[in-house]
């Protein structure tokens, strides 16, 4: 009978310590996968921001020193990324793909233009830089007209704005979500042992001697979670890298580093700290108060 009753409770205690550890991996690890968003979004939104085009339509008149000398100022300008030169039988040969017909043979001949895309540095795809951009390119004679998506740059721009406010915001709510879980776990592993803390404290035990053997159990409990949460992070985060190469999410090794430093180091303070207040809590209730 007596045999019967340890293994039952040595069950229970290893699955409260699993549920532990679990509850801890799971945390830490959507804990971290906020942390690697957060450190990425100016990465993904420069990435976008870079995806808009400035087309500059050269005039038919326009002579190739004039169009060679404006594609290399233009490389050579703090605020341009990249440029290429579409000329315009370039420019039907991808109109062909995209459509899937040739559209000369009803026209004709080929009423394009040739023209230089340019991509802008993140930082100045805003309405006013491109703007400004524009009117110095239209004071080109040879230049016929500049374009851009000014309402999808402005539109990009305020919902940056916007998700970059509520990702904080979110991360915020989460961390004390996180906190508040893992508490949760670690409060009741310690109430399965509260007459085991009442009877040390009867028999003339400190409560710090209580304690000690409490947080460090949680402590390795905390380690282990983290580990794990830090195995699922690299596996998620390589697998972005690879699928996702032009974000280069591990060409900064140093942060990316640090949040999984951050991350381990919150699994050891979380537990030592939920398990200090767990256990110091029914170190102060009387012994009547514990069938409570």
């Amino acid at each position: 009978m007596s045999s019967s009753f340890e293994k039952h409770q040595k069950r229970r205690l290893i699955s409260s310590y699993f549920s532990v550890v679990l509850s801890i991996a799971l945390v830490l690890f959507l804990l971290g996968l906020l942390g690697m968003l957060i450190l990425n979004a100016k990465k993904v939104s420069d990435h976008f921001k870079e995806q808009v085009v400035v087309t500059i339509y050269l005039k038919e008149s326009a002579k190739e020193v004039e169009t060679k000398q404006l594609e290399k100022s233009l490389a050579m300008a703090d605020y341009v990324k990249s440029t290429e030169y579409v000329s315009k039988e370039q420019a039907a040969e991808i109109m062909k793909a995209e459509n899937g017909e040739d559209f000369m043979d009803f026209v004709g001949y080929n009423p394009l233009q040739n023209s230089i895309d340019v991509h802008l540095k993140a930082d100045y795809v805003t309405s006013e830089h491109l703007e400004k951009i524009a009117s110095e390119a239209l004071n080109k004679d040879f230049v016929e007209e500049v374009t851009y998506d000014n309402d999808l740059v402005n539109l990009m721009n305020n919902n940056v704005k916007k998700i970059s406010f509520w990702v904080l915001v979110i991360s915020a709510i989460f961390t004390i979500i996180a906190v508040l879980l893992i508490n949760s776990s670690i409060r009741l592993a310690v109430y399965s042992k509260r007459f085991t803390i009442k009877t040390m404290q009867m028999v003339g035990a400190t409560k710090r001697f209580i304690r000690r053997p409490f947080i460090w159990k949680s402590v390795r409990l905390g380690i282990i979670g983290a580990l794990l949460a830090l195995v699922g992070m690299a596996i998620v985060l390589y697998y972005l890298d690879k699928t996702f190469v032009e974000l280069e999410l591990l060409s900064n090794p140093v942060l990316v580093s640090l949040l999984f430093a951050v991350i381990f180091g919150l699994g050891i303070v979380i537990t030592w700290i939920s398990t200090h207040f767990a256990t110091q809590r029914f170190l102060n209730l009387r012994t009547d108060e514990l069938y409570y």
